[in-house]
């Protein structure tokens, strides 16, 4: 009997607000119409009628010539009610409803986005990452002009790690390149003064949006899983550089040493080329390679011209290999210790190219420990994919390294040469022609 005079008494509350509500309406009063429209919100929140609530919602939103301004002041308090929910049906119940009332409203774009964020949430929690990921597809936040960068940014994240966790590779990398990676070298300071400066105001971000380093990191973490996909070996190791060069994480060492090693072993697992070649040396030149010897000794190795006996490298260096599974990023992949065996391999015949210009095939099986088939093998992966220049001839069972010539550039080489001989004929006969005058006139003066 209670509970039916206090629904009465909500119903006849919200019946006389609702009236007060379009009598404000109807003169333009926004404050007024706004107030009437909170209140009623308040007083089902109050009462816990929870679907009343929502049908209220529903009509304030789709009465007659309603002011923008109501809806989002109703939608921005609704939203505050999620969290004090009884259980999750109505929550969701409240978050469809507040969806429907903004869907196609530009004024609360922000606030369904944020609405979508909470909902494809807890479908992920219930275990539904497919559902979660198709509903923050639906959302395109680099559009909005009035969300802070930083919530845009994370809004993007989140979809990214979506497409990852349901295995959609191809969508991921699309997401991913909305954002670009310049736009964490920026100076937060600096671009508040030029929102302020533009006409547009710009909202503040959430409480727990990351900052912009923070985002920066979880960014290059997620496009290491990314690339991880593809064995990818020297993006993997170019975003674990730019985690090393945040100043958060170079200033502690328990940090930066774990990232230190993930450069070292990608750079090694990378295909050798003049980018992997660039970032091997710019990264013996740091300081703190000192802390980590062992990884030194190796990078160092591959800088040297020298061939490198496999099994003497995987015994010194099986150990640290293992030791990376406990690490930050944990195991360098399931393919690791044979593209590490790959890589020595390539880096040996790349040695003997710069000291052979014509070797049997045998030796230079005997020189890299391999059999005969398994070096022509390597060798013919290698001048396809165009990192040697290379020839075998099978019958004699020689390669020439040797690139063959043009006739543009005989010519040019035979030019070359002539043009050399023609400056010493010249030298030589002005310096005989130098002494001849110097013994002239020493025997000039004699006489």
């Amino acid at each position: 009997m209670l509970q039916a005079q206090g629904g009465g008494s909500l119903e006849a509350k919200i019946e006389s607000l609702l009236n007060v509500e379009k009598q404000m309406r109807q003169v333009g009063d926004v404050a007024g119409t706004r107030k009437a429209a909170t209140d009623i919100l308040q007083l089902c929140y109050e009462a816990g009628a929870w679907q009343t609530l929502n049908e209220q919602i529903l009509l304030i939103s789709k009465r007659r010539g309603q002011l923008k301004q109501v809806v989002q002041s109703m939608v921005q308090q609704a939203m505050q009610y999620i969290d004090q929910t009884p259980d999750i049906d109505t929550k969701i119940e409240l978050i469809k409803t507040l969806n429907s009332v903004s869907a196609g409203k530009i004024y609360v774009e922000i606030e369904r986005a944020r609405l979508i964020k909470k909902l494809a949430k807890m479908k992920e929690e219930q275990g539904h990452i497919a559902e979660a990921a198709d509903l923050m597809q639906e959302v395109a936040v680099e559009t909005f002009g009035a969300m802070a960068k930083t919530e845009k940014i994370a809004f993007i994240l989140e979809q990214v790690r979506l497409c990852l966790d349901r295995q959609d590779y191809v969508r991921a990398q699309i997401l991913s390149r909305k954002i670009s990676p310049r736009v964490f070298e920026a100076d937060p300071s600096k671009e508040k003064k030029k929102h302020k400066e533009g006409e547009s105001i710009v909202e503040e971000a959430p409480a727990d949006i990351p900052s912009l380093l923070e985002l920066k990191r979880i960014y290059y973490q997620l496009m290491i899983r990314y690339y991880s996909h593809n064995n990818d070996y020297l993006e993997i190791c170019r975003c674990y550089k730019s985690i090393y060069e945040i100043p958060s994480v170079k200033e502690d060492s328990a940090q930066w040493i774990p990232v230190l090693r993930k450069i070292c072993w990608y750079l090694v697992l990378s295909p050798h080329d003049p980018m992997q070649s660039s970032l091997l040396n710019s990264t013996l030149e740091d300081k703190n390679l000192s802390e980590i010897p062992h990884f030194r000794l190796l990078l160092k190795q591959l800088v040297t011209m020298e061939v490198i006996e496999w099994t003497a490298l995987w015994g010194t260096f099986e150990n640290e290999f293992a030791n990376e599974k406990d690490m930050l990023g944990g195991s360098l992949g399931e393919k690791a210790a044979e593209d590490l065996k790959l890589r020595v391999i390539e880096h040996n015949i790349l040695v003997v190219s710069k000291y052979y210009s014509r070797i049997t095939l045998k030796r230079l099986a005997d020189l890299l420990c391999l059999t005969v088939q398994e070096t022509e093998k390597h060798l013919s992966d290698m001048v396809v994919s165009k990192a040697l220049v290379a020839k075998i001839d099978r019958p004699l069972g020689l390669i020439c390294f040797q690139a063959a010539k043009d006739s543009n550039d005989i010519l040019n080489l035979w030019s070359s040469n002539l043009e050399k001989l023609l400056d010493l004929v010249e030298k030589s006969c002005h310096q005989i022609h130098k002494e001849t005058m110097v013994h002239k006139a020493a025997l000039s003066l004699k006489s």
